[in-house]
């Protein structure tokens, strides 16, 4: 069986499954990385009640922070760190094809990239559902910061913003934080939503998530919540229980062009509303 950096040197790596056309990162640092969490349920111990290393006054046990919210002050609400547990990094080499079989099947990347983790308060029992709105806007504001300066580099091709909020759902900390990943490549499922809405618009003209909405403002059976700006909705094709996709009513291609004032009222609302599932687990991305 062929090795690749991962095995040799430690290191992360990519790579293509030549059978499923799609990418996958392969990362020796993720199982080191600590977890709150012993079993597939929530225990109320003593241990992940806190303070943990997100907490303020324990920030030297985080990996270097990138930025906090606000600047200059020790009395911080939002901080963005390097993951020390990271997938990806921008201290392996630039990404290039670091290894192919000879027969061009297997092909490799190194893992060159970025992972960082968004502190999204420096207490340890809130939750964004706890949180007052101008909380949940400043937490919005680093996702737009940090997702601006990656997509800066232009070796950074995709960039995810994403929460696992639960043991169930893959959260390791109970402390709130969300993560930020920026990728080499865009994964084969982004590219089969680009390609899909590209075809719908030379067959039509039109922007097929723009159609959609409008169907769904004017049926409202999938309706779930809608502000000046967004919509939150049931998709019509949806894949999991509870799945809710938030749109921006107008027409819009990125994440950090959208006004910061817009998003934080239907966010709360949409947290708001998961407080009435009893331990609600969920992914956000």
């Amino acid at each position: 069986m062929e090795g690749g950096l991962a095995t040799a040197t430690g290191c992360s790596e990519m790579r293509h499954d030549p059978i499923l056309d799609k990418w996958v990162i392969i990362s020796p640092a993720r199982g080191k990385r600590p977890t709150d969490f012993k079993s597939n349920t929530d225990p109320s111990n003593s241990q992940s009640q806190g303070p943990c290393a997100f907490c303020l006054n324990h920030e030297h046990e985080c990996a270097p922070e990138i930025f906090r919210i606000p600047e200059g002050t020790s009395a911080w609400m939002v901080r963005v760190i390097k993951n020390l547990y990271p997938a990806l990094s921008m201290d392996h080499p630039s990404t290039q094809f670091s290894h192919r079989s000879p027969n061009q099947l297997h092909i490799t990347l190194t893992g060159f990239g970025s992972h960082d983790v968004v502190i999204e308060t420096p207490e340890h029992s809130m939750t964004l559902a706890n949180m007052p709105e101008s909380s949940i806007l400043r937490v919005l504001i680093a996702y737009k910061v940090r997702v601006q300066q990656l997509a800066s580099n232009e070796i950074i091709k995709y960039i995810q913003v994403f929460k696992n909020h639960g043991v169930t759902a893959g959260a390791s900390m109970r402390h709130s934080h969300s993560q930020i990943i920026g990728l080499p490549i865009v994964p084969t499922n982004v590219e089969c939503r680009l390609n899909n809405a590209r075809e719908y618009f030379t067959r039509t003209g039109k922007c097929n998530l723009c159609e959609c909405l409008s169907r769904e403002i004017q049926s409202t059976c999938r309706f779930i919540e809608e502000s000046s700006h967004f919509i939150a909705f049931v998709p019509y094709a949806a894949s999991l229980p509870f799945e809710t996709w938030i749109a921006p009513k107008e027409h819009a291609s990125h994440y950090q062009e959208i006004k910061d004032e817009q998003v934080s009222f239907l966010l709360l609302h949409i947290l708001l509303k998961n407080k009435l599932v009893p331990r609600l687990r969920m992914n956000l991305f």
